[in-house]
């Protein structure tokens, strides 16, 4: 997720430097080979012990499971934005088809670990944490996935698209919130969460920012396809982009919120004792990428410097931090402090199955 980000960020960047748009396709690639590698290893995982039904019913390890649909999103959007300027023949077909299994595995993710989580897990409220977000984002991803899918292709296609997309959109968004307003009264009564997880307090900027910049796309694509495809709704195409822009502009105003609050948050708790480095700063880059992708598109759209500016300065800081992650990633597997338990004794808590507790593979053996 986090160098698909990267890879889209550099692409995109809102001052032109043609170097930068190789870069980012050396990282589109590596992103790409990065996600085939770790879901065959993740498959293989699964096979191997058997243990998806305990990975389901966990608190805790169901959650990441939502990443899955958002990273594979990453390597479409890739795709389209590179391919598109290059006039490849095949690509829109092979972007909606990749794009319809995407959706089906983001609601798959949206529909189905939300209801273990409110029929099956056990979660103490003091110990949640914003990962709840996790598996209700995916539908938000694929909706501004959709709007790029959607701009390389014309007619009843795209009208189809853009049409999912605004469903996916609500759905994501509407849970999601529900969600943000949960974990702020968690905050507010049991504070911050420890340092080992304080980095996930960066998660909720992702469904703003990703929000954000969904409902502006779909504004831009509504304005093309609709006239055409809605013949019935003359000026839905008009509405749709204005109240995209508006829509927009709220959301990434709540973003700034958050951004500021998550900074201030992590700054508190270094300068109360360190940070340890875990596989947890990975949700500094897509979260943060999601703002800054929300404030280029208020550029794009208003041509104020300011968004810009801003943008651009973000985009250089998130593309120093995934340097940092990533090296720090390879060098603490190396030496294997990346996978040493870390204090996990705030997240204890059980699944159940009608009343009865659910063991790990290891536990039944």
């Amino acid at each position: 997720m986090g160098t698909g980000m990267v890879s889209t960020l550099l692409y995109g960047f809102p001052y032109e430097w043609s170097p930068l748009k190789y870069i980012a396709m050396v990282i589109a690639l590596l992103n790409l080979l990065m996600f085939v590698v770790f879901l065959v290893l993740f498959i293989w995982r699964l096979v191997q012990y058997r243990d998806f039904f305990y990975i389901l019913l966990h608190p805790q390890l169901s959650m990441p499971l939502g990443a899955v649909p958002m990273a594979f999103t990453t390597v479409i959007t890739s795709m389209v934005t590179i391919l598109a300027s290059y006039e490849v023949t095949w690509m829109p077909t092979l972007a909606l088809v990749l794009w319809c299994i995407n959706i089906v595995f983001a609601l798959l993710s949206c529909l189905a670990i939300p209801f273990l989580i409110t029929s099956h897990q056990k979660h103490a409220f003091e110990n949640v944490n914003a990962t709840l977000l996790l598996p209700v984002v995916p539908t938000v991803v694929a909706s501004s996935a959709g709007a790029i899918v959607a701009s390389v292709h014309s007619g009843t296609t795209a009208v189809a698209v853009v049409l999912i997309s605004y469903a996916l959109w609500a759905m994501g968004v509407g849970i999601s919130l529900m969600l943000i307003t949960f974990y702020v009264v968690r905050l507010i009564l049991h504070k911050l969460p420890p340092p080992e997880t304080i980095i996930s307090v960066f998660i909720p900027l992702g469904p703003l920012g990703q929000s954000s910049y969904a409902i502006q796309l779909l504004g831009v694509q509504a304005l093309r396809v609709f006239p055409d495809g809605l013949s019935q709704m003359t000026y839905l195409g008009e509405v749709l982009h204005s109240l995209g822009f508006f829509l927009g502009l709220l959301i990434w105003s709540l973003a700034i919120w958050w951004f500021t609050h998550a900074i201030y948050s992590v700054l508190y708790t270094r300068f109360c004792g360190p940070v340890p480095f875990n596989l947890g700063w990975w949700a500094l880059i897509f979260p943060t990428g999601t703002f800054v992708s929300s404030s280029g598109e208020l550029w794009d759209l208003t041509g104020y410097t300011f968004f810009r500016i801003l943008a651009s300065t973000i985009t250089v800081g998130i593309v120093l931090l995934w340097i940092v992650v990533i090296l720090g990633t390879i060098c603490f597997a190396w030496t294997g402090e990346l996978f040493k338990p870390i204090n996990t004794r705030h997240l204890e808590v059980h699944t159940y199955v009608e009343g009865e507790d659910v063991q790990s593979p290891e536990q039944r053996v």
